[in-house]
This record gives C-alpha cells, sequence and structure tokens, in this order.
C-alpha cells in the first residue's frame, strides 16, 4: 500500500511541475495562455495547495468576490509559475523583451545593495532581466537536502533543476542560507548585489521582527535588514507579476532610500508586497503557510482590505 501511494504522489508531481507547465514550450505563448486559462477553470490542478491557501486568506479577510474565482486565479499564477522554468530554460532575450514589461532601473552593477523581493507571481524573468543588465547578484537559497523530500523524487529533481536555472539565469553563484552573514557581507563589501525573497516563514530564520502587514501583525526576517541597515547599504525592492488579461510578466524594481534604521527599511520594503497583494491576493504564494507568518487573532478583529 505504501508503494501505491508513493506511485500516485509521483505521478502527481510529474503531472502538475512537469507534464502541464512544460506544454509552454511547444506552443506560442498568447496560445498558451488561452490554453492554460482554460484549464484552470477546472478544479484539479493544485488542489490541495490552493484549496489551502484560500482557507487561510479567508480566515483572514483576504478573498474577494467568488471564491471559485480566487481559486482559478490561484491555479493560473502557480501554473505560469512552473511553466517559467522551462520558458526561461528554452527562451531567448528577444522573447524576454516582448513578453516581460519593465519599469524602473537595477543598481549600477558595480554598486552593492540589497536586492529584495516576495513569493507573489512569477519571479524567473526577473532573474533573467537581471542577469541580463550584467548584475553580480547572488540569490540567497536554502540547501537542496534530499531529506526534505522523502518519498518525492519528482519534487526533489524538479526544484533541483529549477535552482540550476536561477543559477544560470543569474550568472553567478547562490549564496546558500546559513547561521553566518559572513557571505552576505563579503559580496556586499565587494560592490556586489545580494537577491533574497524576504517573506519567508519567521520560523526558518535565526532572528525576526514583528510588522504590521495586511492588517494583520506578521513576524519576518530581519537578518538582511539588520546588515543593510548597519553599512548603509540601499535597499531595492523588485516585483515580478502576471497581467491577468494577456498573459505577460511585469517586473517593477523600486529603490528604497539607504537608511541605518532596520526597522524603517522592513516596513517600507514590506508595504510593497501589501500593495502588490492588496492588487492581486491570490498571487501570494505563502497564503498555503499563513499560520507560519502570522499571529493568530479571533475572527472578528481580522481587518478586511
Amino acid at each position: 500500500m505504501r508503494h501505491v501511494s508513493r506511485l500516485r504522489n509521483e505521478l502527481h508531481d510529474l503531472f502538475e511541475m512537469v507534464l502541464v507547465p512544460a506544454t509552454a514550450v511547444l506552443l506560442p505563448w498568447p496560445l498558451c495562455y488561452r490554453w492554460f486559462r482554460w484549464l484552470c477553470r477546472f478544479d484539479a490542478l493544485y488542489r490541495h495547495e490552493c484549496h489551502q491557501a484560500l482557507a487561510h486568506a479567508q480566515a483572514r479577510g483576504w478573498v474577494r468576490g467568488d471564491p471559485a474565482l480566487w481559486l482559478q486565479t490561484s491555479r493560473l499564477v502557480t501554473l505560469i509559475d512552473h511553466a517559467d522554468f522551462f520558458l526561461s530554460r528554452t527562451r531567448s532575450r528577444r522573447w524576454m523583451a516582448r513578453h516581460l514589461h519593465v519599469t524602473g532601473q537595477w543598481p549600477a552593477p558595480t554598486e552593492a545593495a540589497l536586492l529584495c523581493t516576495f513569493h507573489w507571481g512569477a519571479g524567473m524573468w526577473a532573474l533573467r532581466h537581471a542577469g541580463s543588465q550584467h548584475m553580480m547578484a547572488h540569490a540567497i537559497v536554502a540547501p537542496h537536502n534530499r531529506a526534505f523530500f522523502a518519498g518525492r523524487t519528482v519534487r526533489y529533481l524538479y526544484y533541483g533543476a529549477r535552482n540550476r536555472e536561477n543559477t544560470r539565469a543569474l550568472g553567478t553563484e547562490p549564496i546558500e542560507v546559513s547561521a553566518s552573514p559572513r557571505p552576505v557581507v563579503q559580496a556586499l563589501r565587494a560592490n556586489q548585489q545580494v537577491m533574497a525573497a524576504v517573506d519567508v516563514p519567521a520560523d526558518q530564520v535565526a532572528a525576526s521582527e514583528t510588522i504590521d502587514l495586511l492588517g494583520l501583525q506578521a513576524r519576518v526576517p530581519r537578518g538582511l535588514f539588520r546588515i543593510a541597515a548597519a553599512s548603509k547599504v540601499p535597499v531595492w525592492v523588485y516585483i515580478t507579476g502576471i497581467r491577468m488579461h494577456d498573459g505577460k510578466r511585469t517586473l517593477s524594481i523600486h529603490p528604497l532610500v539607504a537608511s541605518d534604521n532596520m526597522l524603517s527599511l522592513m516596513q517600507e520594503t514590506f508595504a510593497l508586497l501589501e500593495a502588490a497583494v492588496t492588487e492581486n491576493p491570490a498571487a501570494w504564494h505563502f497564503w498555503k503557510v499563513a499560520p507560519r507568518f502570522f499571529y493568530e487573532m479571533p475572527q472578528a478583529a481580522v481587518n478586511q482590505p
């Protein structure tokens, strides 16, 4: 029975992470996007994680209108995020120029900076774009440990390949998360950039800070912001979204004023996450683990957006 369950899980991962997203390499993107939108009308893809995300978002007042439409958007964003791995592997810079709308500019390649983003939208093309601008940005990554993927070989191989594509897209070696801030400090002192998704659950980091986020109290990592404040390294926030009417990606780049006030930097940074979630709540991938971000509150106290 255990072997049957294992096989079912492996086939499920193969279908959702590889077979369906990989059809993006076979079709022109406008046609593929229409196919993806039609497919996501049905409650089959990513069912467990999307329903989990819906439940947590509803409990915190962040589901507007029809829950079925919220789920459809959540499925579509997840599918595109997976498809972008295959597209990044197979599409050129000319393709990126046609399908990625960019506002703002990256810092100079020789300027030290902390580049922050969030698990909202689909971020692969931000890495491709940064690499095309000759940035020296090192992505901070979690260890790709097989023990975290027990019984899920397809999932393990997929995320390993995705990490390698992130490295190829940027053209720099990543910095693996560790207890020591030394690699981050060394990169910044060398006038390079450090790139990280900062909406990480507090239980995955050594130190966190409580801030107001989405009308709730959230616990978010403070380590990188402490380094930026101590050295007055400028913080830049970049957000990669999806235009839902045509499937084109959007990359917006926001420079913050360098400051020695850690809390101020954190608040400014996460205000941009709040704006993104307000624009499209279903596009935030981490609703599914919301209890690991937010302090629990009585339902009556949860603010409506």
